[in-house]
């Protein structure tokens, strides 16, 4: 019993010094490299305190800003004027000119969505493409929304399989009762008309399982028929 204490006694003494070894090498590290150390802690701090300023006293006047055009641009838009929607009026500027100036706000990044539909309500499919695809959003709507109007861009297009690719992504981007059964039933459709009957399949019988209350799902036994008659 009383090896066993000493073999313990022992132990504890070898960590002990381990540990003050460590201790004092950290110590002679920092002593060594303290110049460089405070130039790093330094610079963290900059840097933090650049990112605060620049948000603080350049980007938020600049959202205030980007949000009050982006206001007058979104009346044109909801009264179909996509052209003036577009390019201002004289003395309001078109989400073109906000997307430009304004593109690190989040006005500037909704202002390439509306410029987009605008495009796609012209079709001008082309354009409407090029700036939907510069949209980004987490909102569980107005994401797929936006990854659906580039579908159908390319439906305007003829771009049938990227019009597939892009409905399947907007399907999927964000599940919800409401544009996940509309853009799987549109992706079918597409399905359907490139010969793709098996992702025509699966496109709407996925509507008949996961969203049997969807609009589209009402009639959505002929469209899994068809589709599995052509196979």
């Amino acid at each position: 019993m009383a090896q066993k204490t000493n073999h313990q006694e022992s132990t504890t003494e070898e960590l002990f010094k381990g540990l003050e070894e460590g201790a004092s090498k950290s110590e002679k590290f920092v002593e060594n490299n303290k110049n460089i150390i405070i130039g790093a802690v330094a610079a963290i701090i900059l840097v933090i305190g650049g990112v605060m300023s620049y948000n603080n006293y350049y980007i938020a006047p600049k959202e205030k800003e980007a949000t009050n055009e982006l206001f007058k641009a979104k009346k044109y838009f909801e009264q179909e004027s996509y052209k003036v929607a577009l390019e201002g009026d004289g003395q309001y500027l078109g989400f073109l000119d906000i997307s430009d100036d304004y593109g690190m706000t989040k006005s500037g990044n909704m202002a390439n969505y509306y410029a987009g539909l605008s495009y796609l309500k012209l079709g001008q499919f082309d354009n409407a493409v090029k700036f939907l695809d510069n949209f980004s959003s987490d909102d569980k709507m107005v994401g797929p929304v936006a990854k659906g109007a580039i579908g159908d861009a390319f439906i305007g297009l003829n771009q049938l399989e990227d019009a597939l690719s892009y409905y399947k992504q907007a399907a999927t981007l964000n599940n919800n009762d409401f544009t996940s059964p509309l853009y799987l039933f549109k992706a079918g459709q597409v399905a359907l008309k490139i010969k793709d009957f098996a992702t025509a399949t699966d496109m709407f019988e996925t509507i008949k399982k996961d969203y049997p209350n969807s609009q589209q799902a009402q009639s959505i036994d002929k469209f899994i028929a068809r589709a599995q008659a052509s196979k």
